[in-house]
């Protein structure tokens, strides 16, 4: 769980965590991590979908991740608002490395045993080049308790792709992150998180 700095007046923080549209690399099945590609056509379908469904929601600031996926998502959701889009650098993905391009069900085949360990205990997979979950917790942590202690009147919206996203959303509910391989690929979801005023947790 993440600790929101106790100065704020109000007891927990809501904000909406959502998942940027697909890329082609999301709709083959394959590790994109932190490269910079656009949505592809099945992506930019989901997000004006997310857009409808989110219609009605009066969001203060929208912080979205440098990637070309998110910001293409952040800036539909912010059209034909006030709201402002903040890209914050620290919400950059994950860094697969060599992995970068590589399909997932080639890794399940070619490499069982960390496959195995990237379902059950993910924090300490390292691919070549790259950097650990646990690595990229100790990053977005600061970027994250910045961000929520700006929570005002209206929402805030985190468009963050995955895996990063599933680690933010690790560190908000103190939830061990589970199943690396499932949070992988994008289709722009999205979901309301309450993070409270609790120390985090970083292991």
């Amino acid at each position: 769980m993440i600790g929101i700095p106790s100065r704020l007046t109000n007891p927990a923080v809501r904000f909406v965590l959502i998942r940027p549209g697909a890329t082609d690399f999301d709709d083959q099945g394959r590790m994109k991590g932190c490269l910079d590609m656009p949505l592809s056509d099945c992506g930019h379908a989901q997000v004006t979908r997310v857009v409808q469904e989110l219609s009605d929601v009066r969001f203060q600031t929208i912080f979205t991740a440098p990637c070309e996926s998110a910001k293409e998502t952040a800036a539909a959701l912010a059209a034909g608002r006030t709201t402002k889009v903040k890209v914050v650098e620290c919400f950059r993905n994950v860094d697969h490395g060599l992995w970068h391009g590589k399909l997932i069900e080639e890794l399940r085949r070619n490499q069982p045993r960390i496959y195995r360990q990237g379902q059950e205990s993910p924090d300490s997979i390292q691919p070549p080049g790259g950097e650990t979950i646990t690595q990229a917790k100790g990053r977005v942590l600061k970027a994250i308790r910045k961000v929520l202690k700006r929570s005002g009147d209206g929402a805030i919206a985190l468009v963050i792709p995955d895996p990063l996203a599933s680690v933010v959303q690790s560190l908000v509910g103190g939830d061990a992150m589970r199943n690396l391989w499932s949070a992988e690929t994008d289709a722009a979801q999205w979901q309301w998180i309450e993070a409270t005023m609790r120390e985090p947790v970083v292991t």
